[in-house]
């Protein structure tokens, strides 16, 4: 099992940058393909970003394509989100989360229902 908590949310203006991160605690973090997905109010919670549990390989909803940024550390049992050039629409909650079981060290992971353990959310707000 493992323990995800988010960090780095704020209010931010449009244009502006934020840096999310999400700090596993228990097993062995390596061992997890991780992802982010974000729930602005009113929606459905969506992806965002994934990494395989190497970090070679990445994949990026078209939305946020070219502006954000997955990177993981292992050694520090850290997944991050490099958030630029933010608009008002990226507004939302944002969390990590991670895949267990099942995993090959190649592969990411874009479903909500294919991640095991959730974080509990940082709250992005991107003002106009």
């Amino acid at each position: 099992q493992v323990q995800l908590v988010e960090s780095g949310g704020g209010l931010v203006q449009a244009g502006g940058s934020l840096r999310l991160s999400c700090a596993a605690s228990g097993r062995t973090f390596s061992a997890y393909a991780m992802g982010w997905f974000r729930q602005a109010p009113g929606k459905e919670r969506e992806f965002v970003t994934a990494i395989s549990r190497s970090g070679g390989s990445t994949a990026y909803a078209d939305s946020v394509k070219g502006r954000f940024t997955i990177s993981r550390d292992n050694a520090k049992n850290t997944l991050y989100l490099q958030m630029n050039s933010l608009k008002p629409e990226d507004t939302a909650v944002y969390y990590c989360a991670a895949k267990g079981a099942f995993t090959t060290s190649g592969s990411y992971y874009t479903a909500r229902y294919q991640y095991d353990y959730w974080g509990q959310g940082t709250q992005v707000t991107v003002s106009s």
